[in-house]
């Protein structure tokens, strides 16, 4: 492992940071120093609380280029495929509204568990609007799919099942994750605390397409989205599911990479 300068001292770099620095590289993106310092600061703090192992995919949106955003921190796996109308900076990724403008994670429902998973983004923008973040449709069984405001209805989110939740947000900014661990619970939570609990209804099975889309619901055949995001996204994540100690700890550790990058909300 080769060590670099870090707030004054010299830290060894992870060798998962490693990797998905090489990706970036490979796939013709650049990053710089700040964000590798803060990219192998997120692993080492994921990995000390005991996250890490629960991820299946991470999309910490840096590099400012469609090269760099697409790469999945986690593994090699799941490299995101983006359309165009997306605007790339040090902040993240925003889209521009269209139907057509989204990111197709490549990773499918069936990727995670039915009674154990957790998915989320980090929105840095205050946008009241008829909006989904990420997820695929309502209209696709059992949706999942999840928003920090669709208007009047508030923050919601969809699990394997068809509970839309409805929870009073007024600020679209922050850290936002859907945990189900249970089949009958269905939590929300916004900066590590919980912004509400769905109704769950009986657990659904798992449907294998289409893919999860960030910047929208996703339709069938992966073409386009319905209800299309304007938000800006700093961080997006698919995972096995997590209590609620671990949203808190893994909020932490989100918040600390953005503070780091001088983006956070």
């Amino acid at each position: 492992m080769f060590p670099f300068s870090f707030i004054g001292s010299r830290i060894p770099i992870d060798p998962d940071a490693a990797a998905f620095f090489t990706r970036v590289t490979t796939a013709g993106g650049t990053l710089a120093s700040t964000e590798r310092t803060a990219v192998n600061q997120l692993v080492l703090d994921m990995k000390s609380s005991g996250i890490w192992n629960l991820m299946k995919a991470i999309y910490p949106m840096v590099g400012a280029s469609a090269a760099a955003c697409a790469q999945n921190l986690k593994s090699s796996s799941f490299t995101g495929t983006f359309t165009s109308g997306w605007t790339y900076t040090s902040n993240g990724i925003t889209g521009n509204g269209a139907t057509s403008c989204f990111m197709n994670t490549n990773f499918t429902p069936n990727n995670l568990l039915q009674n154990n998973n957790a998915i989320g983004f980090y929105s840095r923008t205050n946008i009241i609007a008829q909006q989904t973040d990420l997820g695929i449709a309502a209209s696709i069984l059992p949706p999942i799919n999840m928003g920090a405001n669709f208007t009047g209805a508030g923050a919601f989110s969809r699990n394997f099942n068809s509970s839309f939740g409805g929870f009073v947000n007024s600020d679209t900014r922050g850290f936002y994750t859907n945990c189900r661990i249970v089949s009958t619970e269905n939590i929300m939570y916004k900066n590590g605390v919980i912004l509400g609990t769905p109704i769950a209804s009986t657990s659904s099975t798992p449907t294998s397409s289409p893919n999860i889309a960030i910047g929208g619901e996703m339709e069938s055949g992966n073409l386009s989205v319905i209800f299309p995001s304007t938000k800006e996204f700093a961080f997006v994540f698919f995972s096995d599911g997590l209590n609620s100690t671990q949203n808190l700890s893994f909020y932490t550790a989100v918040q600390a990479f953005q503070t780091t990058l001088n983006r956070q909300v």
